[in-house]
């Protein structure tokens, strides 16, 4: 192919030879990016020909590709030009089909390739990282739904976010879960926190605590929106037209004050011991159980600056797999350089906790 390439790189325009290389290179010169619709109409061959040029280059390392689908663009391969042109980037979309999807997988794509969460505060990164990857992971583990779509978008004021998907909706699946026999029976129930249709693999969690670290956060499903507004301490129900599945819109201004962790401790009884280097978390709390990748975030959130972290299960009579994996695959994963290590683990705490081990 590459060769086939090669021998055609020279077409003829106005009876002159021109080589398509130099088009390229003179529009890059002139604008600073390519697209292929650049290349098409400047020699008049084929989208899928042009195509496999540029492909062609960026496998030489001539040039780097940016964006997908009708913001996919072409740039020099250089790492200045990248991160300029990836700064640039402010919004990110995309409809994913519901097998084998990862939340944290499509969470560093975001960073990956785009420049939404880059050079912002600290606590608002946070927030959006914490926010996307739980109501991503709803819609992933509850809705049914074949495919999910998600927007990320970065504005002057701060961030949005938008989970939609076709399935079953939140709503529905509320009552038909807990026996009840309408929508705001069923808001109801969630509005009193910690409440999920699956106990057996999550805790609740994750709409709570998003719900109190956004600006605003919308939840529309069947014929109602629960409307959570921080900006006015206040919570709405409003009426809106049939809709399947569960849409869930978040926003948060870059100039909050806001902190995940004053949430969790605010509505949490774990305690935390601090020392210089290592920090000791005591997992005990009468009547809970620990079942959830959000409770597994949660619990890690914040701790990612000492060099051990030691996890005390004393008391704890089981942990999920959801829970372990988040904890020992997932966050150890991306914090290479900390130690976890864990005490006073009965055999099925310390069975799923080797389990997860073992596959990493």
């Amino acid at each position: 192919m590459v060769s086939k390439i090669s021998c055609l790189l020279t077409i003829e325009q106005n009876g002159e030879p021109v080589n398509i290389r130099d088009v390229i290179t003179k529009v890059l010169n002139t604008k600073g990016e390519i697209r292929t619709a650049n290349v098409v109409k400047a020699t008049g061959l084929s989208r899928a020909y042009v195509h496999r040029i540029l492909h062609q280059l960026q496998r030489e390392g001539k040039v780097l590709l940016v964006g997908k689908a009708n913001r996919a663009r072409y740039i020099r391969a250089s790492e200045g030009a990248h991160r300029k042109a990836k700064a640039q980037e402010r919004t990110f979309r995309r409809k994913l089909l519901n097998k084998d999807v990862s939340e944290d997988a499509v969470l560093e794509e975001i960073k990956r390739e785009t420049g939404i969460l880059e050079n912002l505060p600290e606590n608002v990164r946070r927030i959006v990282s914490y926010g996307f990857t739980e109501m991503l992971n709803n819609a992933i583990e509850h809705s049914r739904s074949k495919t999910i779509m998600v927007d990320m978008h970065r504005t002057g004021e701060g961030i949005t976010f938008s989970v939609m998907d076709r399935g079953i909706g939140i709503f529905r699946n509320i009552m038909r879960q807990h026996g009840l026999q309408s929508e705001l029976e069923a808001i109801q129930d969630l509005l009193k926190g910690k409440q999920t249709t699956s106990p057996e693999h999550h805790s609740g969690e994750g709409i709570f605590f998003t719900s109190k670290v956004a600006d605003l956060m919308v939840i529309k499903s069947s014929r109602k929106r629960l409307i959570f507004d921080n900006r006015r301490e206040d919570i709405f129900v409003k009426d809106v037209n049939q809709k399947q599945g569960t849409t869930v819109e978040f926003l948060v201004s870059r100039g909050t004050k806001r902190e995940l962790s004053d949430i969790f401790t605010r509505y949490t009884g774990e305690s935390y011991e601090f020392g210089t280097t290592e920090a000791t978390v005591n997992l005990y709390i009468e009547g809970g159980n620990y079942v959830s990748r959000s409770q597994g975030r949660r619990i890690m959130y914040g701790v990612e600056k000492f060099k051990k972290i030691i996890l005390d299960f004393k008391g704890v009579e089981t942990i999920g797999q959801g829970f372990a994996d988040e904890i020992f695959r997932v966050w150890q994963h991306q914090h290479q350089d900390v130690e976890i290590e864990y005490k006073n683990a009965n055999e099925n705490t310390e069975f799923m906790i080797k389990h997860i081990l073992k596959q990493t």
